[in-house]
């Protein structure tokens, strides 16, 4: 082989240890995985900030009441939804946010903000419309006070009732929210890691720096996020055979006019307190799975 040909040869080819990037099914893979693990741990705040919101009780009376009338296991209620959930709409909003940030030309550091929030929103509205009628069903289990319904029951019920668009209730917030949401975690995420590394000399890769980037995305996202959160709880947790709410605006309209603006970030404790360490475990966990796999850091 010629010098020239050589020389071709190593400019093309990756350095030996160079970590690639993964493709946007194996980032969605592993997305999915995290959420699924770190819903275990947050599933119980999750259960409390939707009784909050609903019942309009404080945080202490809600877990006091859940436990004295329902038991310990009661926390956990509407697992099997949340891992439905987790598997398709946080799979694609946390594991496909690095493939398409890259796909649009956002990868870089210094790449402009808005285009890492654009990521993230993108990402957010696929997998909230994917994942929207495992979030109907998650809602209804855990706002369920008495004795938990069988899967295929509330199912069948749901469909008896309202058909497919039953399962659909709510989509139109959901889909904001997601945007808001993903947009605001994946890009405060990124951001952040970057102004950690510059500040402390950690590599992107160091769990410090996925903790500190992760906790402070997780206070940002309750900021953006409460509103939304409370309107979808809302328009979820009507009943299978009875619409209160004619939609996004009417929910909106009527939350605020019988209990007032600030009522949209009721439950701000709970939801920040899910939040924060929701953000934390997925983030550390899809960054240790990248790393196991061999491949660059978000």
């Amino acid at each position: 082989m010629s010098l020239s040909s050589q020389q071709k040869v190593t400019a093309t080819s990756p350095t030996m240890g160079e970590l690639t990037k993964p493709t946007l099914i194996q980032s969605t893979v592993l997305g999915g995985t995290a959420a699924m693990f770190a819903v275990n741990f947050t599933h119980p705040i999750e259960l409390v900030k939707t009784r909050v919101q609903v019942s309009h009780d404080g945080i202490i009376k809600t877990c006091s009441a859940t436990m004295r009338n329902e038991g310990i296991a009661a926390f956990w209620k509407g697992i099997p939804w949340a891992y439905c959930r987790e598997g398709s709409y946080t799979a694609i909003r946390l594991g496909a946010y690095a493939p398409v940030r890259d796909a649009i030309g956002a990868g870089s550091p210094d790449a402009p903000i808005l285009m890492k929030f654009l990521a993230g929103a993108i990402t957010g509205a696929v997998g909230s419309v994917a994942g929207n009628p495992f979030d109907v069903l998650k809602t209804l289990s855990q706002t369920n006070k008495g004795t938990s319904k069988p899967l295929m029951t509330l199912v069948g019920q749901m469909y008896s009732d309202q058909g497919v668009k039953g399962f659909y209730r709510g989509v139109e917030v959901n889909v904001m929210r997601a945007c808001v949401l993903n947009a605001t975690k994946m890009g405060v995420y990124d951001i952040a890691k970057g102004k950690v590394v510059d500040s402390t000399g950690w590599t992107r890769k160091d769990p410090r720096t996925a903790f500190f980037s992760s906790f402070l995305a997780g206070f940002f996202m309750t900021c953006t996020v409460a509103p939304f959160d409370r309107i979808r709880t809302n328009l979820m947790n009507q009943p299978t055979d009875k619409k209160i709410y004619n939609g996004l605006t009417d929910c909106f309209v009527k939350t605020v006019k019988e209990e007032g603006v600030l009522s949209l970030w009721r439950g701000f404790i709970p939801i920040w307190a899910r939040f924060a360490p929701m953000a934390t475990l997925q983030l550390l966990t899809i960054e240790f799975l990248y790393d196991a796999c061999g491949f660059k850091s978000i």
